[in-house]
């Protein structure tokens, strides 16, 4: 097959690609209540495969009537019914031993420490500083680079 032929079916293959439901639908939403049953698949009947908390940001990357199917912060996949989430903006540790600290940058004192899979909504933001807030009412700074 001649070059031209072979580029002009790769460039087709990335315009779908980059413009399918899947690519265009991903969108960042998180749990609003305490508590979000994650099931294998879209509805009630299908088993819990685990639990995610308040504030647990997760992409959305299909719906299937009332359900979402997400991927989360370590790529793991599951549905969640579209009640259970919404549009805020939350963060989740995705590191070990994250320094939480009293405010926006390294001179403040570390508050708290905490291992990877921890969700908070965002508060504000200052440089790549996050103000954050967990569920409990905990409340500190964090860098960027520590939450996904």
């Amino acid at each position: 097959m001649p070059k031209t032929v072979c580029l002009l079916f790769f460039g087709i293959f990335l315009f779908i690609s980059a413009f399918s439901p899947a690519a265009a639908m991903a969108e960042r939403m998180a749990v609003t209540g305490s508590v979000a049953n994650v099931r294998s698949g879209p509805g009630e009947n299908y088993p819990i495969i685990w639990k995610i908390e308040k504030y647990h940001p997760v992409n959305v990357i299909k719906r299937s009537g009332e359900w979402y199917q997400f991927k989360d912060f370590e790529n793991d996949t599951g549905w969640v019914h579209q009640s259970l989430v919404g549009k805020i903006s939350t963060v989740i540790t995705k590191k070990n031993k994250c320094n939480i600290r009293g405010g926006p940058g390294t001179r403040f004192d570390v508050i708290f420490t905490l291992d990877s899979g921890v969700p908070f909504r965002v508060k504000k933001r200052q440089g790549k500083w996050i103000e954050i807030e967990h569920a409990d009412g905990d409340t500190g700074w964090i860098h960027q680079s520590l939450v996904w």
